[in-house]
């Protein structure tokens, strides 16, 4: 299964003639490459899989995305941690 998420543009810039940009994931930013999406313009929200851009969303559509990551959280956190699909009590019981 692949995953990808929202993040918000604020660097647009050029390197070895490919259009690329900084996107900023709640605080940790990443470089990317844009050249799926050119038209995006810095303060737009995309869709980043693998290192490309692949689709432009709107904001409220980012926090939406942002509201299901946290909901998955809060869910495993309370579930507990996990290795390899047993939960590590249960892991240390059958030992």
């Amino acid at each position: 299964m692949c995953l990808a998420i929202p993040g918000k543009l604020v660097e647009i810039y050029e390197e070895a003639g490919m259009k690329m940009g900084r996107i900023d994931y709640g605080g940790t930013v990443n470089r990317v490459c844009l050249e799926y999406v050119p038209e995006i313009e810095i303060g737009q929200y995309t869709v980043v899989h693998a290192g490309f851009a692949i689709s432009i969303i709107d904001e409220e559509e980012a926090a939406r995305s942002f509201e299901a990551w946290r909901e998955y959280n809060d869910a495993a956190l309370r579930a507990g941690p996990y290795r390899y699909g047993k939960a590590a009590d249960e892991e240390e019981g059958q030992r």
